[in-house]
């Protein structure tokens, strides 16, 4: 798909992602989501009171201004050492472009777009969740599986 672009959001995006987010959880079978304009004003606030810690890019067309899709960047500060005693990770969350512009490389293109913000952020390493639709796009992308990284569930998210 050509005609768009893949940047930082800018303020006045904020509900589209929020309507994008709902899309997400409506496609993956959410259910008793609530009302839809509650969401969006509760979304939009999140998202402007995190803007420290939750970075997200875009997929925008060019040709009409719509967003198309959205990648979230959480950064954690993490325990200083005494070599580096600013240290930050990252989180790739909520990755997702609208179903009729799949599988034409935006996806691929919004990740490395992330990752790029992640080293200029100097991030030491950038995690993922994925479904496992998605594990080979993250892949192609430079994501491996480590027998490091454990996960515990603690909430019933």
């Amino acid at each position: 798909m050509e005609n768009i672009s893949i940047r930082p959001v800018r303020s006045g995006e904020l509900a589209a992602v929020a309507a994008l987010r709902w899309e997400w959880l409506v496609e993956n079978g959410g259910e008793a989501l609530g009302e839809h304009e509650e969401f969006v004003r509760h979304f939009v606030d999140w998202a402007r009171d995190n803007a420290g810690s939750h970075r997200c890019m875009v997929v925008v067309r060019d040709d009409d201004g719509v967003v198309i899709g959205m990648a979230w960047l959480a950064v954690v500060q993490r325990v200083p050492t005494p070599r580096a005693p600013r240290r930050a990770s990252g989180d790739l969350q909520c990755v997702y472009v609208v179903p009729e512009a799949r599988d034409g490389g935006l996806g691929g293109r919004l990740i490395r777009a992330v990752l790029d913000e992640s080293r200029e952020l100097g991030l030491e390493r950038v995690t993922v969740h994925s479904s496992r639709r998605a594990i080979p796009a993250y892949a192609r992308c430079g994501f491996q599986e480590s027998p490091r990284l454990l996960q515990a569930r603690v909430a019933g998210a």
